[in-house]
């Protein structure tokens, strides 16, 4: 991902420095397992240990593989050049290069998941504190992006913050998912090298054993980790949409923050336009964009091809890097967003009580009126709001077959804003508990 879409943190573990520096780790653990086990002198285990700290130079291995054409290769001959020949020569011992590969690229997912889930946090902090902000700031609710019915600002960070406290956990569950690592040798059948090399690998990785990895690493837990992060994306793009359509002109119930010195256009002057929450859109479809690699990457040819390997090199990179970049840009989002009550309100009274229509067609069938008959009394005046701009509540008051049914005050009660709030503080309690 280009740097305009990246945190250092996230990119730090992509780079080719660590890439290495994951590699040698899991040789040079395999060589004190192996010493352990009486399988290789322990002076040898010992010698690798001396690249502790050794900064592999990432352009020399380069130069090898340009020879070798193969990049575990290229990265073992370089390591014998500090360890010295004949003391590397046990390295690498029973292995596989996807023991290495596979091994280090769900070390390199679970450290990404775990900056993920800490973004996610801040950002669950973030909208907690907006909801409760705004538990009871009413507005309206629109469903097909028309007037529905009055909700509050407080009910829309809440529900966007169930939803990412789904995704936490679907993040957490991906880095379960994603936390094995397999030292099986060719073909996985450990002919070669001892299962508690494998178990003690993994256990100085912070992984647990692939229970059967054939010769790598089975795709579909990669499969299962990508589509979570495209979840997360989806839901990202979710609120950044909704803080688009508030930030129109002809609503204008919140928008971005606009900093001292910004500029919203080339041309014109007067413009504020949403362009964090625009980016976070065009983001999120290019963390989505990974989810159908990733499924594909599933089936794999008998026990091992490299067809998955291309497109891995790409999306554990750049879906984290964005992923990372978005979540900690829609949590300044929502943190800074700046919210209009008082245009919620006039947004609300724009059609003149229409938005009470269903209250008043639940009360003529409460007084008799069949829910046919009902429906047409109360949809001859809400027409009188669209075409004639009308006002709903005048024109209940003056329509007979209703007043047949309620009385004037039966009607004005049916236009208080309390009625659709009542339940607030039991849904907050369901959300974020007591």
């Amino acid at each position: 991902m280009i740097p305009r879409y990246s945190r250092p943190e996230m990119v730090a573990i992509w780079s080719p420095e660590t890439k290495f520096r994951i590699w040698y780790e899991i040789e040079a653990h395999a060589c004190d397992a192996m010493a352990d086990l009486g399988v290789i002198p322990r002076e040898n285990a010992e010698a690798v240990w001396k690249a502790r700290d050794v900064e592999f130079d990432v352009a020399r291995i380069d130069e090898i593989e340009a020879v070798t054409k193969h990049d575990v290769i290229a990265f073992l001959t370089h390591l014998a050049e500090h360890v010295g020949s004949d003391e590397a020569r046990f390295v690498h011992q029973g292995m596989t290069s996807s023991d290495v590969l596979d091994t280090c690229f769900n070390v390199q997912l679970v450290r990404a998941s775990d900056i993920l889930i800490e973004d996610m946090k801040a950002l669950l902090a973030a909208l907690k504190r907006r909801a409760f902000e705004h538990k009871d700031t009413v507005r309206i609710g629109r469903s097909h992006g028309i007037h529905a019915e009055p909700t509050t600002m407080g009910l829309t960070f809440a529900r966007f913050y169930a939803e990412m406290d789904r995704n936490l956990n679907r993040l957490e569950k991906a880095r379960y998912e994603i936390a094995t690592g397999a030292i099986s040798g060719a073909v996985g059948t450990f002919a070669n090298i001892d299962p508690r090399v494998e178990e003690h690998v993994c256990k100085q990785l912070g992984l647990e054993p692939e229970p059967i990895s054939t010769q790598v690493i089975p795709r579909d837990r990669h499969a299962a980790f990508f589509a979570a992060l495209g979840v997360v994306a989806s839901s990202i793009e979710n609120i950044a949409i909704e803080i688009r359509h508030m930030q129109r002109t002809e609503v204008l119930e919140a928008e971005e923050f606009f900093s001292k010195g910004q500029k919203g256009s080339s041309a014109m002057p007067h413009k504020r336009n949403p362009v964090l929450t625009e980016n976070l859109t065009g983001l999120a479809r290019l963390v989505r964009m990974a989810v159908i690699p990733a499924m594909e990457n599933v089936a794999l040819w008998h026990e091992r091809d490299i067809s998955h390997s291309s497109v891995e090199r790409n999306i554990g990179p750049d879906t984290t890097v964005t992923l990372d970049f978005a979540l900690a840009r829609l949590t300044q989002v929502v943190d800074k967003l700046v919210v209009y009550p008082d245009n919620m309100l006039a947004n609300m009274h724009k059609f003149r009580g229409l938005v009470m229509s269903q209250r008043v067609l639940l009360a003529l069938t409460q007084a008799g009126v069949s829910r046919e008959d009902a429906y047409k009394l109360v949809q001859r005046n809400a027409m009188k709001v669209w075409e004639e701009g009308k006002d709903f509540k005048t024109e209940l008051l003056a329509d007979d077959d209703v007043l047949k049914a309620l009385t004037p005050e039966q009607i004005e009660e049916k236009f208080d804003l309390g009625y659709h709030t009542k339940h607030v503080d039991t849904i907050f309690q369901r959300v974020f508990g007591e």
